[in-house]
């Protein structure tokens, strides 16, 4: 089979080399985690400094997402995905060869640079790879499985590397897949012209969105460490939101606006998109926290740790390669999405009762299972949601909020989940309690809030999306037809009457994310 993009071979060895990026992404921000222990005795870190290997990258990626998606625009998402490859590969050695705290901190900034470009075109490209409906569905259940799963798999491999090589091969591994994937790259992706520097993009929106996401994230995270006053922190957090609020004012105002308001007019999007943030909260700052429970409670070293997160990946893959789709196509995405949330959220529950002296296969690996479970069918069915919606036009625009709800959901919840436990923790302690039921308490504290977010995206999934109608003909095959899972595909129908969207029909095209 054939499409205008390609035969499908070529579109299928394309598509391996965005999920080959967007895997190196979404592992690098969670392979050190397992190695964090090693490089924090290796290099002197503090404990507060040691956060700052994990947030440097977060900030960057977060921060830039939107103004990466214009440069795509403007440019060409190729050179956008292509420079963001460079970008990251160069400084994953960076930090391989890191001989100081500044060289690897500089060096994860400069991945969360990187990364940021390549991923803020990435769900763009995917869709103008596949514009069949079904196969746009299997493409995303790839994608998705390399969004949920990979995070899981971070932890596995950062546990085996780390073990093995040592820490500094967490980043080095980085090389030889990103050499390949740009040699691939420039060969099978497609070279589409962007608008041209002329066009313009909207510098000072760019400014407000990066500075006040990035501010957001440093309260946030620091709020635990003890470095400023609450005075100081709140000063901090309100200039983050009049940076934040300033930007929605430039946006509704700009021309060329970097994120056009008037995409949030579609319920659907907006629900979706703020679901995503919670579940992405939720999970990224679990695989953070439920490494150091591993390794500071039960005791498990880098190896083990990393391989006791096995269940979780492999259950992902299970479910987002094979049976999501078909399932999306039977029952549609909101209950999917819906049943996989229920899941998700019960299993980080169950994980926040495990004991001290718990045992691995009856306190932890069951919960696992459930967690895997819940996250193969939500991520799939909330990242096709949040897409399907969109117009034709409007599919680069819905593919950088995506993201961008995606990566700052991430660093916001590491960052609050974080505050959480070692805030606990250090009160219980300084109560008097043990060291490690403190660590127990706190981290079990954390999981209970991350399964608050997940209950409260099920409860904005149920009251703000709506059925969809699964389509006609469709089957186990995974032939969606033209029902929800049409990912930005013309012949996208309002979700109640079959009607075209309002929204669709009379917004302009925009100056926007591709």
């Amino acid at each position: 089979m054939t499409s205008p993009t390609g035969t499908t071979g070529s579109r299928g060895t394309a598509l391996a080399v965005l999920c080959t990026m967007q895997l190196m992404i979404i592992l690098d921000g969670t392979i050190v985690t397992v190695a964090l222990p090693t490089v924090q005795s290796d290099l002197g870190f503090s404990q507060g400094g040691l956060s700052w290997v994990v947030n440097s990258y977060l900030i960057a990626f977060a921060g830039l997402l939107l103004l990466a998606g214009r440069l795509g625009d403007l440019i060409g998402s190729k050179k956008v995905f292509l420079a963001g490859l460079v970008t990251f590969t160069a400084a994953s050695l960076l930090c391989g060869v890191a001989t100081n705290q500044g060289m690897l901190i500089g060096g994860r900034f400069l991945q969360g640079v990187g990364a940021a470009l390549a991923s803020a075109v990435v769900l763009g490209m995917i869709v103008r790879l596949y514009p069949d409906p079904a196969e746009q569905a299997k493409a995303m259940g790839v994608y998705s499985f390399v969004s949920a799963g990979g995070a899981s798999t971070g932890l596995i491999a950062g546990g085996v590397i780390t073990d093995a090589l040592g820490w500094h091969w967490v980043f080095l591994i980085n090389l030889p897949i990103g050499v390949l994937a740009l040699v691939a790259g420039v060969r099978l992706l497609d070279a589409r012209p962007g608008l041209g520097l002329r066009a313009g993009a909207d510098a000072v929106g760019a400014v407000l969105v990066t500075a006040g996401l990035s501010l957001g994230v440093f309260t946030i995270s620091q709020v635990s460490e003890g470095h400023y006053g609450a005075a100081e922190l709140g000063a901090y957090g309100a200039v983050s939101v009049a940076l934040l609020a300033a930007f929605l004012v430039r946006q509704a105002k700009a021309a060329r606006p970097l994120l056009a308001l008037r995409i949030f007019r579609n319920r659907e999007i907006s629900g979706a998109n703020i679901a995503v943030v919670l579940v992405f909260s939720a999970g990224f700052g679990f695989q953070f926290l439920g490494a150091l429970y591993l390794q500071r409670v039960l005791g498990f070293d880098s190896l083990q740790t990393g391989l006791a997160f096995l269940p979780a990946p492999l259950v992902i893959a299970v479910m987002s390669l094979f049976f999501t789709a078909r399932l999306t196509a039977r029952f549609g995405t909101r209950r999917v999405l819906l049943t996989g949330l229920l899941f998700l959220g019960s299993g980080l529950l169950l994980l926040s009762r495990a004991p001290v002296g718990g045992d691995y296969w009856v306190d932890v690996a069951p919960t696992l299972v459930i967690q895997g479970f819940g996250m193969g069918l939500a991520v799939p069915a909330v990242i096709m949601r949040a897409m399907s919606g969109a117009a034709p036009a409007d599919a680069g625009l819905a593919s950088g909020l995506n993201n961008t709800a995606q990566q700052a959901g991430a660093a916001v919840g590491l960052a609050v989940l974080a505050t959480v436990a070692t805030s606990r923790g250090n009160t219980l302690a300084a109560e008097g309690a043990e060291q490690v039921r403190a660590l127990r308490d706190g981290y079990g504290l954390a999981f209970v809030v991350a399964a608050g977010f997940v209950f409260l995206a099920w409860l904005v999934v149920f009251f703000v999306l709506r059925d969809t109608a699964p389509a006609a003909g469709s089957g186990a095959d995974g032939n969606t037809g033209a029902d929800d899972g049409n990912t930005g595909t013309p012949g996208a129908r309002d979700a109640v009457d079959g009607r075209e969207d309002p929204v669709h029909d009379t917004a302009p095209a925009p100056l926007v994310m591709h």
